[in-house]
């Protein structure tokens, strides 16, 4: 399964955001990176530039490559609503995201390497595939013999699985059940939207 494999804390030095989560180096460091620091003296950026960083932002935060971003976008431009707000709730909606939701890992990496290790279940039959889409009703799990891996148990500790109104979660079974896509102002994520719009649009 291809993925960014790369620096995570330069790519959030990048952004002045720690898009990967809590990030020690950013603290330190929070001017984008290169050979001169924070001296370098920067061009203003272009109109295009302005919405690609956008885009990159939003596929690094979401750990999507190109041709899923894409074929996402196509999905969301398809459908009745707003193409951008209609592009997160598709992101929003991908397990290895909620799953990270719930608390059930502490990153969307971590997420997608438990679906990918079929330690998560969908309505109670083990998915593998961390793009897979939710429908609101579905409930997702912990599979059984998975309930006391150290990094879940860990996560759950001191998860936020109680912060999104769109999922509801029990703790006692391990499972949440994904209620309905967010609305815009429900998701916490600091994405333009509409300038990757405009960047598809050309």
């Amino acid at each position: 399964m291809a993925r960014y494999r790369g620096p995570k804390s330069k790519i959030a030095r990048k952004f002045g955001e720690p898009i990967f989560g809590p990030d020690k180096v950013l603290e330190q460091k929070n001017y984008p990176p290169g050979q001169h620091g924070n001296n370098r003296r920067r061009k203003k950026q272009s109109e295009y530039g302005t919405q690609l960083k956008e885009k990159q932002k939003a596929k690094y935060t979401y750990g999507v490559l190109e041709k899923q971003f894409r074929n996402l976008f196509g999905a969301a431009s398809r459908a009745k609503g707003v193409t951008g707000e209609v592009l997160l709730q598709l992101l929003e909606s991908r397990l290895d995201n909620v799953v990270f939701r719930l608390g059930i890992a502490p990153t969307r990496r971590a997420a997608r390497q438990l679906v990918g290790h079929k330690h998560v279940t969908v309505n109670g039959s083990v998915v593998n595939i961390a793009s897979y889409q939710l429908r609101p009703g579905d409930i997702v799990g912990v599979r059984e013999k998975s309930k006391s891996l150290e990094i879940i148990t860990d996560s759950l500790t001191s998860s936020r699985h109680n912060k999104f109104a769109w999922l509801e979660w029990d703790g006692s079974q391990m499972v949440g059940k994904f209620l309905n896509r967010p609305e815009r102002e429900e998701i916490p994520e600091n994405i333009k939207e509409q300038l990757i719009v405009e960047l598809y649009s050309k």
